[in-house]
């Protein structure tokens, strides 16, 4: 089966050039579309106590999470057609972009190795809850 638009769902993590190198070489022989989205971790659940200076995190791990999609796109050996950042549930944002963007293929990672983790993982959701194909990829 031929995909032509392939949503990657990464994280701030080496293993995401794994998952980015997955969707290329699926897209690669038709000339299909790459996207990747990623959640930015929210400042307020390290540190309550530091109301004053949550904008200033805020803006930092925002930008530190631009430069790593920038750096995905920039190794990827192939044209990322869009990148997202997003924050709060993955699969909503996941069912969202596949519905506006045409996503035939989701791509995500499973860092977890036991059984437990791996049947509440997120990715458990990312499935369940998704209308297209799902490439789960053991990290």
């Amino acid at each position: 089966m031929s995909y032509q638009h392939v949503l990657v769902a990464v994280a701030v993590t080496p293993e995401s050039h794994r998952l980015v190198a997955k969707a290329v070489s699926v897209v690669k022989p038709t000339g299909g579309r790459i996207s990747l989205l990623t959640l930015a971790a929210d400042p307020e659940l390290y540190n309550q106590l530091a109301a004053p200076m949550l904008d200033n995190l805020r803006g930092l791990m925002q930008e530190e999470t631009q430069l790593f999609l920038d750096e995905l796109t920039a190794q990827a050996g192939y044209p990322v057609w869009k990148t997202t950042i997003a924050s709060g549930e993955l699969s909503e944002h996941i069912l969202a972009a596949c519905e506006e963007h045409g996503v035939d293929l989701v791509v995500c990672g499973n860092h977890n190795q036991t059984l437990f983790n791996k049947v509440t993982c997120s990715a458990r959701r990312v499935v369940s809850a998704s209308r297209v194909d799902v490439l789960l990829v053991p990290l």
